[in-house]
């Protein structure tokens, strides 16, 4: 499943990208492409062919549904405690913007949040990052980062665990002891 990931996770960094920089978070369903077929056999008319032929050889693929009227929040954390999902979702991936510095310079910044934003904003040294976070109902998770000033497919870091705090928070919609009932 691990490698599943992994793909569609840098397959949503490719899509994210193309809608340009300074965007706001957005959320993604991650499903097994043979299972979500199986349930619903009409999804076959909206999913891409190299997708559909995917579940056919590899029951791992994933495919990914972008979550669309998210209520408004300010933090990740926010977001997806306010989100439970249902037992047909096999995991979550989100794309979110951040500023990082590098180690050491944060240590300068005031404590204030706001007058910390100040500072990040034009620090010499910040780069700008776009985060796809990605996670499995099992526990795997992949996360992809692009930096603003290498902005090219191909300059894409990609790892199990690049950014702890976004997948330990990403798992939470996964916690929950509320049972949904699939398909809602």
């Amino acid at each position: 499943m691990l490698r599943a990931l992994e793909k569609s996770t840098l397959e949503i960094e490719r899509h994210v990208a193309t809608g340009g920089w300074d965007a706001p978070m957005r959320l993604f369903a991650l499903a097994r492409a043979k299972d979500a077929l199986e349930r619903h056999p009409a999804l076959a008319d909206e999913l891409p062919a190299d997708v559909q032929a995917g579940a056919i050889n590899d029951p791992t693929t994933l495919f990914s549904i972008e979550q669309e009227g998210l209520p408004p929040v300010e933090t990740i954390e926010q977001l997806v405690t306010s989100i439970v999902w249902p037992a047909d979702v096999d995991g979550a991936a989100l794309s979110v913007e951040r500023i990082v510095l590098p180690p050491g310079a944060e240590t300068a910044l005031p404590k204030d949040p706001e007058e910390a934003e100040k500072v990040l904003a034009t620090h010499p040294d910040r780069q700008d990052v776009r985060i796809v976070a990605s996670v499995l109902r099992t526990g795997e998770s992949w996360c992809a980062v692009r930096m603003r000033n290498f902005d090219d497919p191909l300059k894409v870091l990609s790892g199990r665990n690049l950014v702890p705090g976004i997948v330990e928070g990403l798992r939470l919609g996964f916690d929950s002891d509320e049972e949904i009932p699939d398909g809602v």
